[in-house]
């Protein structure tokens, strides 16, 4: 069965299979103690840190092993904010930055400070120029993402960086997603990760605090790992980290340009395949293994279980939120379709046949979700044209509105209006979004008894 699903955890590396089981014979004591166990465990984390410092870009020191990567954010955004409290307590970051982040942005305005998100364009990049806009006299820290976990657009990090120098303000990278495809670029002050995103064991992230940051940890005082990460070090799973990451980069300007084919390969065929569908991010600017696209009239969550029975393992929006019916914030901020969206992320190994299968299996895969939905053909005939119409999709769920409103529109002539009653908040983003694909205009949202009118124009 095809696992597509890297992006939310990679397959076990071979290399970290191989040093976690031959540390757990040498690695088990406790690393601060003088005796032989003591220095021979302690010997083994600091040959991992130096590793995964080299892989990142610091010194040693400058880095330290926490027990996850949301752990790595989470004390990255407190540490800083606590160091650089007489700045102030503003806290600046992109509208898709990863939910460790925009959770941390929560309790920081529960508790009185500040948040501003940056918005991106239609493929999910930022303008370093509005992080600039953004950052006050009282911005503490600012973050970035190297590259979208969604869908997979690289951010200009090494720009904003040199926007957040200029200012004073330390810039907070989450490398999640692009450490194992190479070092992040610019003068970055802070960099977290997380080692089950490239082929590591899980329960190990990194966080690099650049010497000269203002820092202050938050909580207990812990004497391990220069006290930013308390608990006693999993030095197995530490040194597995440490390996894979070095493995997987050694592999990572190969394999870099065999899956970037392959995915080139989805993005080409998704469009001439899959009637109204849409490939979302950047082109051009994004991650070798990454593809997303979003299509018209499909239920996310019940495509993803049809390819599950197909017999691929994919994720439909993001993997933080899809268990929710929380549209993806992400897709949201991006302006593109919240509903029928699919991620595929082909981990190492993946073979052209994987994708030529997945490729064969899609097309009949969303023809049957659509129909079960009761979505238009392609090649619906119009009806006699219609000035103005009125849906009634109340208590109907997306897809079920922007379906009604494909089924009607050929209904209006052009210049006519649908007026679309709807309160599934997933109508707000993906009616204009349906309009952006569709080249109709989208005219305005009104306020109705329940919910909400979405008037949309017809142009073609």
């Amino acid at each position: 069965m095809p696992y597509f699903d890297a992006a939310s955890s990679a397959p076990l590396h071979p290399v970290a299979r191989q040093a976690l089981l031959a540390s757990l014979d040498e690695g088990w004591a406790d690393p601060a103690r003088l005796y032989r166990e003591g220095r021979r465990a302690g010997m083994l984390l600091d040959a991992a840190r130096e590793t995964a410092a080299e892989a990142v870009g610091c010194r040693p020191d400058e880095l330290v092993f926490t027990s996850s990567g949301t752990r790595a954010v989470h004390s990255a955004i407190a540490g800083v904010l606590g160091g650089r409290r007489r700045v102030g307590r503003h806290l600046v970051a992109s509208a898709v930055e990863h939910s460790s982040v925009l959770h941390s942005a929560e309790a920081l305005e529960a508790s009185g400070g500040t948040f501003t998100a940056v918005p991106v364009d239609r493929t999910g990049a930022v303008d370093p120029s509005a992080y600039g806009r953004a950052l006050r006299a009282d911005t503490a820290l600012a973050c970035l993402q190297s590259a979208n976990h969604e869908v997979g657009t690289e951010q200009p990090v090494a720009e904003t960086a040199e926007v957040c120098a200029a200012a004073g303000v330390p810039l907070l990278v989450d490398a999640a997603q692009s450490l194992g495809w190479g070092p992040v670029p610019g003068r970055w002050s802070l960099l977290a990760a997380s080692a089950h995103k490239w082929g590591g064991p899980a329960g190990v992230g990194l966080l690099a605090v650049r010497k000269g940051v203002r820092f202050a940890p938050r909580g207990p005082a812990d004497e391990r790992e220069s006290g930013r990460a308390a608990g006693f070090e999993n030095i197995p799973a530490i040194v597995a980290a440490a390996a894979s990451l070095r493995a997987v980069r050694a592999e990572a300007a190969a394999e870099s340009v065999r899956l970037r084919a392959l995915v080139d390969r989805v993005r080409a065929a998704v469009g001439t395949l899959v009637p109204d569908a849409e490939v979302v991010g950047d082109p051009v600017r994004r991650l070798p293994h990454l593809v997303t696209f979003s299509c018209l009239y499909v239920d996310g969550e019940t495509l993803l279980h049809e390819l599950d029975r197909a017999g691929f393992s994919v994720s439909s929006g993001s993997s933080c939120t899809s268990s929710t019916l929380t549209p993806s914030h992400v897709l949201r901020a991006m302006g593109v379709l919240t509903e029928g969206n699919v991620r595929v992320s082909l981990p190492a190994g993946t073979t052209g046949a994987d994708v030529d299968h997945f490729l064969e299996v899609l097309p009949a895969v969303v023809a049957r979700v659509r129909d079960r939905l009761g979505a238009p053909s392609p090649a619906a005939p119009a009806s006699a044209p219609r000035t103005a119409l009125v849906v009634d999709a109340l208590g109907k769920r997306c897809p079920l509105p922007v379906i009604e409103l494909a089924k009607v529109i050929g209904e209006v002539p052009v210049g006519g209006t649908v007026t679309v009653l709807a309160d599934d908040e997933a109508a707000r983003l993906d009616i204009p979004a349906w309009c952006e694909m569709r080249a109709q205009e989208y005219v305005r949202e009104e306020p109705a008894d329940r919910g909400a009118a979405y008037v949309v124009r017809r142009l073609v």
